[in-house]
């Protein structure tokens, strides 16, 4: 039996396996979601850092669940983005999706840069979950700076992964202490990301398998509790 933390990275997803209990971990990159459903097919839980359910409109501070993990991260919180509306998400040019998020969204707010990088992922997970609802139950998504946090005792990261574009190390290595401290061996956490990943992409993918196993274990919960669900009955909900 496996449980999955999977993490975008530049050359599609980074996936970590994880025996529920125990040291095995095997870490590979795969091009499409889809190919992670099939690799994951006997896992019992798959943790995601991507948005899962989507609004039809976005209030202020995107979704239930992003409004209420923020304040858990103190200098963190700007990691967790405010999604879109779905229409807005479903356009491929930039200006088109922020006209469409300005008119899916209250107050009108358009979309960021940095969120529409990740569009077209968020857009095939969608997708894809939405034409498999049989893997629902065992698809969860999470966030990699609250799976970090719950690691931390509850308590804030004060280090990032990244600082003015270029790697952080007090902030890996910080990271790289709390896995270990979970369960993960020092061969692992230290061990240089698959090809198509980076340094962040491995612990994140790493924390999300951490999750995880604490859905599986069920030491997790869900914000909010119970989950919203989307106009397709998918859940909005991020664990930890």
């Amino acid at each position: 039996m496996w449980v999955a933390g999977v993490d975008g990275c530049r050359a599609g997803w980074l996936v970590a396996f994880a025996r529920p209990s125990g040291a095995e971990v095997r870490v590979r990159v795969m091009a499409r979601f889809a190919e992670v459903l099939a690799a994951a097919e006997n896992a019992c839980v798959i943790a995601i850092d991507i948005p899962i359910g989507l609004p039809d409109r976005v209030g202020r501070g995107g979704r239930t669940a992003e409004g209420l993990v923020r304040p858990f991260l103190r200098e963190r919180r700007s990691s967790v983005f405010s999604v879109p509306s779905r229409p807005a998400l479903a356009r491929v040019d930039y200006r088109e999706a922020c006209t469409m998020a300005l008119a899916t969204s209250d107050p009108p707010r358009k979309i960021s840069r940095q969120l529409f990088m990740i569009r077209a992922k968020i857009h095939e997970v969608d997708t894809s979950l939405r034409n498999a609802p049989e893997v629902l139950d065992r698809v969860f998504e999470v966030h990699p700076e609250l799976a970090f946090w719950r690691l931390n005792s509850n308590s804030a990261l004060n280090e990032p992964k990244r600082r003015n574009g270029r790697r952080h190390e007090p902030g890996l290595d910080l990271r790289r202490r709390l896995l270990m401290a979970a369960g993960f061996p020092e061969s692992v956490v230290y061990r240089h990301a698959p090809t198509g990943a980076g340094a962040d992409d491995l612990l994140d993918g790493l924390a999300c398998a951490a999750i995880a196993r604490r859905i599986h274990a069920g030491l997790a919960r869900p914000f909010p509790d119970p989950p919203e669900r989307d106009a397709f009955g998918l859940p909005m909900a991020i664990w930890a």
